[in-house]
């Protein structure tokens, strides 16, 4: 059945996807989250400033064009093929952060990100070629695609500790069984 899009289902899809990347991150320990190899040399931090990384970029954009800026996309002077040349300067800006500063900003881009959605009229979301740095698209499509974002990391991440600490997910699912209250 096709979803119906609007407001609500992509704030709750964002939401939602969140969520379960966080349900993943906090099986990890610290030590955890900071050994490399979970999406080539990256480490779980290093997606996580990945991701914040680039959902601190959409509300700057909005701004932009709502003053009527040019909006630069992905980055001055990169283009949309040039992402790899974008994601591994992201890495090198945060590589150096601690753990703690990269979680914060982790939830502090996010809490603004969502914020800049929850303000926006339903108009604004949905109207395809609001502005010109969006295309012939919608905003609710580059929404879509932020909630894609975290379906990757929580992927990534998900299959490093299935190969990694599988015994983190026995371990999770054992407790959910004895503390699951039972149906009846």
């Amino acid at each position: 059945m096709k979803e119906h899009k609007c407001k609500t289902q992509i704030v709750k899809r964002l939401y939602d996807e969140r969520r379960r990347l966080e349900q993943n991150i906090e099986l990890l320990s610290k030590e955890d989250m900071l050994r490399h190899g979970v999406v080539g040399s990256w480490s779980v931090k290093d997606i996580l400033a990945h991701l914040a990384d680039w959902q601190a970029r959409m509300p700057v954009w909005i701004t932009q064009a709502r003053h009527g800026e040019f909006v630069e996309t992905p980055a001055p002077g990169l283009t949309w093929q040039q992402l790899s040349i974008l994601n591994q300067r992201i890495y090198e800006a945060h590589r150096n952060k601690s753990l703690t500063e990269v979680i914060k900003y982790f939830h502090e881009t996010f809490d603004n990100f969502m914020n800049m959605v929850e303000a926006m009229p339903e108009e604004e979301i949905m109207k395809h070629g609001c502005y010109a740095f969006i295309g012939k698209g919608a905003v609710y499509n580059w929404l879509s695609a932020y909630a894609a974002h975290d379906i990757w990391g929580k992927t990534k991440i998900r299959n490093w500790i299935k190969t990694y600490c599988p015994y983190k997910l026995n371990s999770r699912r054992q407790n959910k069984l004895i503390y699951s209250p039972s149906k009846k």
